[in-house]
Order: C-alpha cells, then structure tokens, then sequence
C-alpha cells in the first residue's frame, strides 16, 4: 500500500529551494518534499556514464565531462543546479550512479543494510537531502506505522545472545552496531514511494531534533537499470 504526497501528515510540500530548506519539521512532518517535474533526458547521462564499482562517485568533472543532446543538457543542467542550490547552503552533495549497495546478509534475524527501514543519525543538527533523477526511488514510512527491530521480542533475544555480555552495556552494544536505527512496518502499513526529480529533506536523529527522524529505506533497483542519486 502506498499513499501520495499531498494527503500524507508526514510531508511538507515546498514550491522552492528556500521553502524547502526554512520550513521547521514539526508534530508528525519529518520529511519535506521540494515537488518538481524536471524536464531533461536523465537517461541519457545515465547511458554515458562508466560505472566502476556498484557504487560509483559521479563528480561534477564526469558530469560536464560528457556529450549530450540538448534534452541531456537541460537534465544535467538541472543536476548542477541542485549542487549549487546545496552547496551554497552549506551542505556538501555527492552524485552516485549505483547498480546497488552492498547487502548485509551476515545475520538471518536482522538486518543493517540500506535496504532496510532505517533513521540516519548524526552528532550534529543537519537533515539528509535526496533525489532520485533516475531509477527506482526511495520509500519512507511513518514513525507510527513501524516497529524498532530491537523491540521486537523475538530478535531483541537473539541480540542479547548474540552480545553475551553484561546486560548494563547491552544498550551501548546496540548503538554501536547500529542495530537500533533499523525499523520494520507494521502490518497493514502504508509507504510512501519519494519518486523521481523531487528534491527531499529528510529529519535526521540528532541532539537538537524536536520530530522523530524520518524512517526511509532504499528501494530494490529494477533489473537492468542503474539508478541516479544525489544524496548529502
């Protein structure tokens, strides 16, 4: 099940960069959604560009390195606009083309890997941005409809063993995993699908938060199709 931006108290929706970045999250909001219908061929870049890794750092010297039609110049125009919007506000955008992250398969109980529900944390007040210019996009899922995965009673056992150390220092081995920033949906639970071209904000757990950080995950890439991702 999904539901759409605009009938959804967890989105704020901003018709510009200014809006996006000066609107405070408050009471259930934790996400804020810059809505655009980019104009460009993405796909074209996408096409051009080498992947090196299933991961790979696209730079703006890659970027402006390639020959395009005038619909992939509009596309990366598009991109590099975004950079500097980012940029100028103080934050530092990366550009990755990705085939898809690496998989944490290391324990059958739990798992830490993108793909999973999960919070981004920082030791400084900051927001995660994101925009998927092609591909398959991120969903993210409201506090309210998801279960942190170390209360669930079945797996908060199997960690308990797993550590098998003294209980006062079970917390801190939780953290330190990052094991407590994963989350699963309810039954019954609604996702929202953060689609393609639109710039998000997203609240991260950190010191100064006063809203939940926003639950998010990465999606399963379509088979064959690489996806295009600014992220900071």
């Amino acid at each position: 099940m999904s539901q759409t931006f605009f009938d959804n108290p967890q989105i704020g929706i901003a018709s510009t960069f200014p809006e996006l970045v000066n609107t405070d999250f408050k009471g259930e909001m934790n996400a804020q959604c810059w809505f655009r219908n980019l104009e460009g061929d993405f796909e074209a870049i996408v096409r051009k560009l080498q992947l090196k890794e299933n991961v790979t750092e696209v730079t703006l010297n890659d970027l402006l390195a390639l020959e395009l039609s005038e619909m992939g110049n509009i596309a990366r125009n598009s991109i590099l606009n975004d950079f500097k919007l980012l940029a100028d506000f103080g934050a530092s955008p990366t550009l990755n083309l990705l085939k898809c992250y690496e998989r944490d398969d290391e324990l059958d109980f739990i798992s830490t890997d993108v793909y999973s529900y999960h919070v981004d944390r920082s030791p400084i007040a900051t927001d995660t941005f994101l925009c998927t210019y092609y591909g398959a996009a991120s969903d993210i899922i409201a506090n309210s409809q998801a279960s942190q995965k170390i209360l669930v009673p079945e797996i908060r056992m199997k960690l308990k063993d797993l550590h098998g150390g003294p209980t006062e220092e079970f917390e801190d081995f939780l953290k330190d995993n990052y094991f407590d920033l994963h989350y699963q949906a309810l039954p019954g639970a609604s996702a929202t699908n953060l689609g393609v071209g639109h710039l998000w904000r997203l609240a991260v757990d950190h010191p100064k938060q006063t809203v939940l950080p926003c639950i998010h995950r990465a999606p399963i890439e379509n088979e064959g199709e690489f996806r295009l991702l600014l992220i900071c």
